[in-house]
């Protein structure tokens, strides 16, 4: 900014000096201020060339050179004001992205709470030593690597592995810095300290990373050479037909100012475009880099799942009914702070359950809770802890086969000391995330990867529902460094994490994107891009920007540089003189960066969200949230059929029935009258309500024969072939209905927000 700041004044005060009549003045002004940016220019240029790295500055220094060797003073303060402005304008980019963003370190502890005796005293965390003892409060991140003590810990390593859910850690268990503690105050016995612990070692790969991340190559560089060659042609052989005036006229029209100010323009205009829909570009070049990416690897934990656990199935086993278990376990969780606490609270809201104040509640952190609930006692928690004397029975062995297999999470709820049924959660894949996926494989991204600290059966489950190329999983963050080495291979690569442990990938990849609205600091520091808004939409508006911003930058370029080749013809010709042809060249600036400033604005990059649209998909995404419960309880009818009083059986198909007929059948004709032709509307040629219409249509058909098969139910009980009939419709009606809705809700989070 100084030199800029001094060539405007040199430039200036010689146009000044000029006026008043005192014209040598006025060259000694214009000469100076050449001078003052001439010299620098020439050092970093002999150090580029001393690197073997030519850049277009190379003929700025030659064309001001000669315009003081023949004296074209007014010419060469010309050309001095052109490169300083250029390179103000790309360190002003990088500076304002940079601006706001959080220390790397933000998130690491600064105090430890060490025990001394029955004492205890807050000291700097530099000061724990191996052996201590360290008392960890709730909510409190670990600090240095040790074992649990007494009591065992409940710790969310969810910043460091990527695995969702809460971990129960008995005495005597390792336990590595970074995890958060999620449930009541535990102590830690030292093993390492915290300049030699895992979320130590963290810091050091994301800051090894980036020392290895090749340098941006700046978008001018990239045509300099040829462009430089043939300037120097085309000014020596100007020089000799038409003498050293020509020659530097060639080379003051030639000073690529298109490439030095039009691409670093249209740059800081996408930076700025970018950071109005909540995306902090640090750089043109992360910008220009993100427009070519070819491979995409996604974390999973809060990049392409919510990181938010939902009840996704309600196993009654008992003779109270599923709504019955949401609502006891729901009216104890009131008083819980266990993560699982909010999605019970969630389902009970969803099915509009009228929830009882509980009555003597104790918890135990990292196991349950029980409380009194309308005079019976209800718990809530591990197995083991809400009903320890159950057998292990054909269900119960079932369910833990499916949460083994899928991933999920199962909370039993027993009531007056008998088991009544059992929530099953998971972190659902977000709705966004598949119809990102796909858009971004149409913007030019060829391969898409995930990597994850999950188990491998989680992980491959959610990379088969995203149609992901491959899945690498139980990767610790050193591995994930290693991924991204291996995938590089195959194109520019970005990388998409949010967590600690997504850290020194994200440094690593040729573009790092940090989920930033929950993530942590570490990955919003290593990362190039940080996406403030909690959706993974973000990360295909980053996108379609990048690639305006760097074609409009590429086109700013050309055409600069095509102009600027046919002023050099003028002037070898010997029809520009150097004043004139660097006016010219001035003329030529104004219009390419008029031309890059384009990238400010341009609409189309996403599909519009408009009042009515929004209104009505938030509505029907509610709508479905009340529904789903019902859906979930067809499979699980269907399971225990066969284990059900003939009674107790007809009662539960009727009431099903009466569901499907009296709820779902009029949402999904409301949402074909009114939702599907307004959504048609705005998508227009991209329409993909048709095959939902099909699927209606399907729906309404298994519901009628559904309806028909209960109503033509003998009174003495089901008979093999009815059961047979029967869980076969309410499996196909399950199965069809989970897959509409999943469809239904990302069409419908393309409108919410």
């Amino acid at each position: 900014m100084t030199l800029l700041a001094l060539a405007l004044a040199g430039l200036a005060a010689g146009c000044v000096l000029y006026l008043a009549h005192a014209a040598a003045a006025a060259r000694w002004a214009w000469a100076a201020t050449t001078t003052v940016v001439l010299i620098p220019t020439l050092g970093a240029v002999i150090q580029g060339l001393l690197r073997r790295e030519t850049g277009v500055d190379l003929i700025a220094v030659l064309a001001m050179a000669g315009a003081l060797a023949l004296g074209e003073n007014l010419a060469g303060a010309i050309i001095a004001v052109m490169l300083t402005g250029g390179a103000a304008l790309e360190r002003f980019a990088v500076a304002r992205a940079h601006r706001e963003l959080a220390a790397l370190l933000e998130r690491a502890p600064r105090v430890a709470h060490r025990r001394a005796g029955r004492d205890i005293v807050d000291v700097d965390v530099a000061e724990v030593g191996l052996g201590d003892f360290l008392v960890i409060k709730p909510g409190e991140v670990v600090p240095a690597d040790g074992i649990v003590g007494g009591g065992g810990a409940v710790l969310d390593e969810s910043a460091l592995t990527g695995e969702s859910k809460p971990v129960r850690l008995d005495a005597g268990t390792p336990v590595r810095s970074g995890s958060t503690n999620a449930g009541g105050p535990f102590e830690l016995r030292v093993t390492a300290p915290a300049a030699e612990s895992t979320y130590a070692g963290i810091i050091r790969l994301v800051k090894a990373a980036e020392a290895s991340k090749a340098p941006f190559v700046q978008l001018a560089d990239r045509y300099a050479l040829g462009f430089l060659g043939l300037t120097l042609a085309l000014s020596a052989f100007a020089g000799f037909v038409g003498g050293p005036d020509r020659a530097l006229a060639v080379l003051v029209v030639a000073t690529p100012c298109p490439l030095l100010l039009a691409a670093p323009a249209a740059l800081i205009a996408g930076v700025s475009r970018a950071a109005k829909h909540g995306i902090i570009v640090k750089g043109g070049g992360p910008l220009e880099t993100l427009a070519r990416v070819k491979v995409l690897l996604l974390d999973k934990t809060g990049t392409v799942t919510s990181a938010r656990p939902q009840v996704v199935a309600v196993e009654a086993l008992g003779p109270l009914s599923s709504d019955d278990v949401v609502r006891l376990a729901a009216s104890v969780e009131q008083l819980s702070v266990h993560p699982f606490a909010p999605a019970i609270l969630a389902e009970a809201r969803d099915r509009r359950m009228e929830l009882s104040f509980p009555l003597d509640v104790r918890e135990q952190m990292g196991t349950g809770l029980a409380g009194t609930v309308d005079g019976r006692r209800v718990t809530v928690g591990q197995l083991a802890y809400a009903a320890p004397d159950t057998p292990r029975t054909p269900e119960l062995r079932s369910i833990e086969l499916r949460t083994a297999v899928e991933g999920s999470s199962s909370v039993y709820v027993s009531v007056d000391g008998a088991l009544a049924g059992v929530l099953l959660l998971q972190d659902p894949i977000r709705p966004e995330a598949p119809r990102t996926l796909r858009s971004l494989r149409a913007a030019g991204v060829q391969r898409i990867h995930m990597v994850t600290g999950d188990h491998p059966d989680v992980a491959e489950l959610v990379g088969d529902a995203l149609g992901m190329d491959r899945v690498f999983a139980e990767r610790a963050p050193e591995e994930k460094v290693e991924v991204i080495k291996t995938v590089r291979t195959e194109g520019i690569t970005a990388m998409v994490g949010d967590g600690i442990n997504d850290a020194p990938a994200l440094a690593l990849a040729d573009i790092g994107i940090a989920m930033g609205a929950r993530g942590a600091t570490a990955a919003s520091e290593a990362a190039d891009v940080v996406l403030t808004t909690d959706r993974l939409e973000g990360l295909l508006l980053a996108t379609r920007i990048a690639q305006r911003t760097r074609r409009i930058a590429l086109e700013s370029v050309f055409v600069g540089m095509g102009l600027s080749l046919v002023a050099m013809l003028f002037a070898a010709a010997g029809y520009l003189t150097p004043v004139a042809g660097a006016l010219l060249q001035e003329g030529i600036d104004v219009l390419v960066i008029l031309n890059a400033l384009r990238a400010l604005g341009g609409g189309g990059l996403m599909a519009p969200k408009r009042p009515e649209t929004r209104g009505l998909a938030q509505g029907l995404a509610l709508a479905h949230q009340s529904l789903r419960p019902h859906v979930n309880e067809l499979a699980a009818l269907a399971a225990r059929l066969d284990t059900l009083e003939p009674s107790d059986a007809r009662a539960q198909l009727e009431r099903l029935r009466d569901m499907l007929e009296e709820k779902l059948l009029p949402h999904e004709q409301e949402e074909q009258q009114t939702a599907y032709p307004l959504f048609g509307k705005f998508l227009k040629d991209e329409d993909p309500t048709g095959p939902l219409i099909q699927t209606h249509h399907e729906i309404r058909r298994l519901t009628r024969l559904f309806g028909r098969r209960v109503a033509q139910l003998p009174p003495e009980g089901l008979r093999p072939e009815e059961l047979r009939d029967l869980r076969r419709v309410l499996y196909s009606l399950h199965a069809i209905l989970s897959l509409h809705f999943a469809q239904e809700e990302e069409l419908y989070s393309l409108f919410e927000a």
